[in-house]
């Protein structure tokens, strides 16, 4: 999906737009140091590594393309190369080359991956219910879901977000 984003100009955001923006990046802030701050202080866990595990173990098959991984967490592939080989020396993650592909790997749990995700799941969910969701009601965080869904192609689109 192409983006097209307007030419800069030096039109200021009006005061509820830069409310609204600034209010959803010092959320996203706190709310992801909160976040990492209690995984690794309960778990060892970062939450750059918590979220790798997870997206790997909802994945089809419990596995998947690290290109596709390194999207899902919002990662240069780079960055997510680093992070899979720290998961991988402690054990939580291994790579399997792919079949139909000779440079393509796919990321995949071992049984110490999937028993450190298990254990922190509890945290990570009882952290998001406390500190986020607690906040709304049903009407409101279905209709914040909406504006998430319809906000977030075109971000990912103009980040050129796609595999490989």
């Amino acid at each position: 999906m192409a983006i097209s984003i307007p030419t800069p100009t030096d039109a200021r955001l009006d005061p509820r737009e830069l409310t609204a923006w600034c209010g959803l990046l010092q959320v996203h802030g706190a709310l992801t140091k909160a976040l990492d701050a209690r995984l690794e202080a309960e778990h060892g866990l970062p939450l750059t590594s918590f979220e790798v595990l997870r997206c790997v173990d909802e994945a089809e098959r419990g596995r998947m393309r690290m290109c596709d991984l390194a999207t899902s967490v919002l990662l240069s592939r780079s960055g997510l190369t680093r992070l899979a080989d720290r998961l991988e020396r402690d054990g939580y993650l291994a790579r399997e080359s792919c079949a139909d592909d000779a440079r393509g790997q796919f990321a995949v749990l071992t049984d110490a991956g999937r028993a450190k995700l298990s254990a922190a799941r509890a945290t990570h969910r009882a952290t998001v219910r406390a500190l986020f969701l607690e906040h709304f009601s049903a009407d409101e965080l279905d209709a914040m879901a909406a504006m998430w869904e319809r906000v977030l192609p075109g971000a990912l689109a103009a980040a050129g977000r796609g595999c490989c």
